[in-house]
C-alpha cells in the first residue's frame, strides 16, 4: 500500500508542476503586455511634452497603448511615423 501511496504523492507533484507551468506561462505574457503598455504610456507622454514645442501630438487613447504594448518600444515609433507621414 506504501508503493502505491509514494505513486500517487509523485503523480500529485507532477501534476501540480504542470498546471502551474500552464498558468505560469500566460501570466508572464500578461505582465509583459503590461509592463511594455505602461512603457509606451510614458514614451508617448514624454514624447507630447517635447512635441508640445513643435505643435505635435499623440493622442494617448486605448489604440496607442494596445499598438505599444503588444509590439513595445517599436510600436511607439511606428505610432510617430505614422503621425508625421498622416499629419
Amino acid at each position: 500500500m506504501e508503493k502505491y501511496a509514494l505513486l500517487v504523492y509523485i503523480g500529485c507533484i507532477v501534476m501540480i508542476m504542470i498546471i502551474g507551468k500552464i498558468f505560469v506561462i500566460p501570466l508572464r505574457k500578461s505582465f509583459k503586455l503590461v509592463l511594455n503598455s505602461i512603457i509606451g504610456a510614458v514614451l508617448i507622454y514624454i514624447i507630447n511634452i517635447v512635441g508640445s514645442n513643435f505643435n505635435f501630438h499623440i493622442g494617448l487613447n486605448w489604440w496607442t497603448i494596445v499598438c505599444s504594448g503588444i509590439l513595445g518600444v517599436p510600436g511607439v515609433v511606428l505610432i510617430f511615423v505614422l503621425k508625421i507621414l498622416l499629419g
